[in-house]
């Protein structure tokens, strides 16, 4: 990439993306796509983001799957091009879906487990308040997940300044 605000951006969106348990190149392609003007080839995004063919591949299906974006066809071309969603309101509701359903959901069935197996109460009671505090987060994430232009996360945001 040329533009230096731009290259900030997809290394900033990788460095980000380790901190949320998400592969780097991953996050960076992300990046790439977002900040794209238009769909770009795999071929493009190896030479931009210097990454081998194998790795663009499965990164690039694994956003699909995530549906953070999408195949386009350009023209007459037979190569596949990608394009990133640009509803970040969307974007942000999708991976908040897939961050409940891989992270959140596993955490509370285990913690529930551990509810039934053990016989300790105090071991109990600390399980069962952090299945409390689990849960409400997955709560929250739900209904930013239910929704494709969110309505919440804004009114959340502005009681949290509130309170700073």
């Amino acid at each position: 990439m040329k533009d230096n605000a731009k290259d900030k951006f997809v290394r900033t969106w990788g460095e980000m993306a380790s901190c949320w348990g998400i592969n780097k190149t991953m996050a960076r392609i992300h990046a790439l796509l977002i900040a794209a003007d238009a769909a770009l080839s795999t071929d493009e995004i190896m030479e931009r983001l210097e990454i081998s063919r194998g790795n663009a591949n499965m990164n690039l299906r694994a956003l699909v799957d995530w549906g953070l974006i999408r195949r386009v066809s350009v023209g007459s071309e037979r190569r596949e091009y990608f394009q990133a969603d640009q509803d970040i309101w969307s974007m942000g509701c999708r991976i908040a879906r897939e961050r409940k359903k891989r992270e959140i959901e596993p955490v509370i069935v285990a913690l529930e487990e551990c509810l039934k197996e053990s016989g300790d109460p105090r071991f109990n009671k600390k399980i069962s308040e952090l299945l409390e505090l689990v849960k409400t987060v997955d709560s929250v994430l739900g209904r930013l997940a239910r929704q494709e232009r969110s309505t919440v996360m804004p009114k959340v945001l502005a009681v949290l300044k509130t309170m700073a």
